[in-house]
């Protein structure tokens, strides 16, 4: 039998594979420029940021704190609950929007200046790669380069390892907060089993991102690249290649007086430089991240020729079309005006939102019992949400109407911050009290503090006066 072979691939399917469906290794070659030492200055204010959030504090609570297993959110201040989700669903749609209206005005401005993957990828990981591979001028001073490949590799995982490891504690500092995480690090593993092998389940994905996966997670895992077909118009910014003024393309020994050409001498230092492999000079790409090596690349080479830069440059489809610059267009009017509906309704919702939620339930079952003193009592569920951040106790009462009785398992109640629970409680009225079969109260619920809220409930009860020979035993001897 002969061997067969796998069919090759007529065109590219993606930059990082390659023709017969193997792996295409990816090793951009750093262009310093003007865009470069601004993404280094954002990038590193990023990660300082990163690595500071948990420690930071807002009305006495951290910045951001995500605690999944007690169900409490703390962004800026403000804690959310599971019975937040009016609230929540008006910052995630608000948070949603944002990214919409700035994907509108600049492209893929998130992809290229501020996603965790392109900051760690570009200013931290790759530098260790290039410096461990014996190609910078650094490594080439250390004597680096006369060492051989594999004590190189081992030194690169190993300092792999290391960072993978801060971004873990890091990223496990935003949902288990920075005190309970030193607590974990100051004692033996054993200890804490589950705790450990959260982290080293977290330090392994951020190993295997970073080191192996690296821009196929841009690529192929994040769905942000596809959306750019409905989020960019023609008038959103993007990195483009300006055709008009680039093509044709001709090397510099292969240009002649006679023979138009134009600024594009096909160096490919576009290419080199790209992180994710791409030609800029084929238009818009769903892999582009708009990292702007390309115009710190191709305005170095247009400085060595004498020609002007933005051959490459900050753009859009339209002005590459010839259009003239405009700004204002419906999508960046439209969107901040729904942003700033949904951030001005969540603003007043939490200005408005007290430190306990309470809701009155009516019981489950019938309506209402008769009592064999011939009172009515009706069973109500209420439901109390202690958002405090200390334990509190609330006491259930109806004190307009001091002829009700009020019977509950506990009272008061006593609820840890946070805690969230439903408690049955029997109000008891005379049967007298019920006009066509109902009786309107207050049921008041009060920490005995700050927190103090009254609400309308409606009692339900039989219709007309009680059969006779039914009264109160009470009321029948006092009549004998």
């Amino acid at each position: 039998m002969g061997t067969t072979t796998a069919p090759q691939a007529t065109e590219q399917v993606l930059s990082t594979l390659n023709r017969d469906g193997s792996r295409r290794w990816l090793h951009p070659r750093l262009s310093r420029g003007r865009f470069h030492r601004r993404r280094l200055a954002v990038a590193w204010g990023l990660i300082a940021l990163f690595t500071a959030i948990p420690y930071l504090r807002m009305n006495g609570k951290p910045w951001i704190l995500l605690d999944v297993p007690a169900r409490r959110f703390t962004l800026f201040g403000a804690t959310f609950l599971p019975t937040d989700g009016f609230l929540l669903m008006l910052l995630m749609v608000g948070i949603l929007l944002t990214v919409f209206l700035l994907t509108a005005m600049f492209g893929r401005v998130w992809c290229g200046w501020a996603c965790p993957q392109t900051v760690y990828m570009e200013f931290v990981y790759r530098p260790i790669e290039r410096l461990t591979t014996g190609r910078s001028r650094f490594t080439r001073r250390l004597g680096l380069d006369r060492v051989g490949e594999g004590p190189r590799r081992a030194l690169r995982y190993a300092l792999y390892l290391l960072l993978s490891v801060y971004l873990a504690h890091t990223f496990l500092a935003y949902f288990v907060g920075v005190d309970r995480l030193r607590h974990w690090i100051g004692g033996s593993p054993f200890q804490h089993p589950a705790a450990f092998l959260v982290m080293a389940v977290t330090t392994l994905l951020m190993l295997l991102d970073f080191g192996y996966f690296r821009e196929q997670v841009c690529l192929v895992a994040c769905p942000y690249g596809r959306f750019q077909s409905v989020l960019l118009d023609r008038r959103s910014k993007i990195v483009g290649y300006d055709p008009g003024r680039g093509e044709p393309r001709a090397k510099p020994k292969e240009r002649a007086a006679a023979r138009p050409a134009g600024d594009c001498i096909d160096c490919g230092a576009c290419v080199h430089t790209c992180p994710t492999g791409i030609d800029i000079r084929e238009g818009l790409q769903m892999e582009c991240v708009h990292c702007t090596q390309c115009i710190d690349a191709c305005d170095a080479i247009m400085d060595r020729v004498g020609k002007p830069r933005g051959l490459i440059r900050y753009t859009s489809k339209a002005e590459l079309a010839g259009e003239p610059r405009r700004m204002l267009r419906p999508r960046v009017v439209i969107y901040p005006a729904i942003i700033a509906i949904v951030f001005g309704l969540l603003a007043a919702s939490l200005v408005e939102k007290e430190d306990a939620d309470v809701t009155v339930l009516r019981g489950i079952g019938s309506p209402y019992a008769e009592l064999p003193d011939g009172r009515i009592s009706n069973q109500l569920r209420i439901k109390i949400v202690n958002r405090a951040d200390a334990a509190r106790s609330f006491t259930v009462s109806v004190p307009d109407e001091p002829a009700l009785g009020i019977v509950a398992p506990e009272n008061p109640l006593p609820l840890a911050a946070g805690e969230s629970q439903t408690a049955p409680v029997f109000v008891q009225a005379p049967r007298s009290v019920f006009v066509d079969g109902r009786h309107d109260i207050v049921v008041r619920i009060t920490d005995g503090a700050a927190f103090d809220e009254r609400v309308p409930y409606r009692l339900l009860g039989p219709f007309g006066p009680a059969p006779a020979g039914d009264e109160p035993s009470e009321h029948r001897d006092r009549e004998e």
